[in-house]
């Protein structure tokens, strides 16, 4: 067999990559009609069905999987191998969640740049999570899950803790604070997991028979605490900023720690980066002090419930 054109496993990438025929024409610059007549003339060549067509878009088929597999890693050294580079150690680009720019990082931004004036930080805020061998542009990431990332320095800033808040015009409405166990007073805000299950597990009651509402964004959970709909199990990163603002209010000195973690994520390419070897260790201050901060914050509540124990 001769050599198959590079033109058609482009086309073909392209189109596996974005699951739709008429955006990966668009991106290489064809008609949908032109992309199209490339794969079936693929296809035709391989002898192999390569894409499931329907209403909603193209997938692959099980030869398409293995083709993908088998040339995209070159086609990506290729691609990496043509792009100009532009590195400089002055100019740090950062993928973050939007909740965590707003709520934990940008308050404490300005604290590194005055010590940091030559550095320019580019922060792009988006709930996807970056593939650093495709977009070789962005030097580090801060992520919220378990902290297993194969292929990458994994840096441990904190953990997160999950606590009952709510608009203190709920409280007041149900009589002031009440203990864990009488929590199935209030409307209970439920999020897509199953922490309040993990939660009454831990510290005694049981989980409703239906929820006021459930979110799947953690932001917005928050949010409708505020408003008085009910009494959501706050992550404290992203529920603190609320509190001190008077907002929202504590119902339990207690505090479960979330399954999932903090942490600055980078690839090999951006381990000698001054900018963010500086950033990494400011980062880690800033991280210590945090937690310092929530323990000092939490001591006097343990306090209070030991005391009302021993009476």
């Amino acid at each position: 067999m001769s050599r198959i054109p590079l033109h058609p496993l482009q086309g073909f990438l392209t189109a596996a990559r974005l699951r739709n025929l008429s955006r990966a024409a668009e991106s290489l610059h064809l008609t949908v009609s032109a992309l199209s007549h490339q794969i079936r003339a693929l296809e035709e060549r391989l002898g192999q069905r390569l894409f499931d067509r329907g209403p909603r878009g193209i997938t692959l088929t099980a030869d398409g999987e293995r083709l993908h597999d088998a040339v995209a890693v070159h086609f990506d050294a290729i691609e990496h191998a043509l792009r100009p580079s532009t590195r400089r150690d002055d100019v740090l680009t950062l993928s973050l969640l939007p909740t965590l720019a707003a709520s934990w990082l940008v308050p404490r931004l300005p604290l590194f740049l005055a010590k940091h004036p030559q550095l320019e930080i580019n922060l792009q805020s988006t709930a996807t999570r970056v593939d650093f061998a495709r977009e070789t542009t962005i030097d580090a990431a801060l992520r919220f899950g378990p902290g297993l990332w194969t292929g990458l320095t994994t840096v441990h800033l904190f953990d997160d803790w999950l606590t009952p808040v709510a608009s203190p015009a709920l409280i007041a409405t149900h009589g002031g604070r009440k203990t864990s166990h009488d929590l199935s007073r209030y409307p209970l805000l439920g999020d897509s997991g199953e922490s309040w299950a993990q939660w009454f597990a831990h510290f005694g009651g049981s989980v409703p028979a239906r929820y006021a509402a459930v979110f799947s964004d953690t932001d917005t959970l928050h949010r409708a605490a505020v408003t008085g709909m009910g009494v959501a199990l706050g992550r404290m990163t992203l529920a603190r900023p609320l509190i001190e603002a008077g907002l929202l209010r504590t119902l339990s000195p207690h505090r479960l720690k979330s399954d999932y973690a903090h942490y600055l994520v980078y690839p090999a390419r951006s381990e000698h980066h001054a900018g963010l070897i500086a950033f990494r260790d400011w980062l880690l201050a800033q991280a210590r002090s945090y937690t310092a901060t929530l323990d000092a914050a939490a001591a006097p509540m343990r306090k209070r419930r030991q005391s009302t124990r021993s009476r």
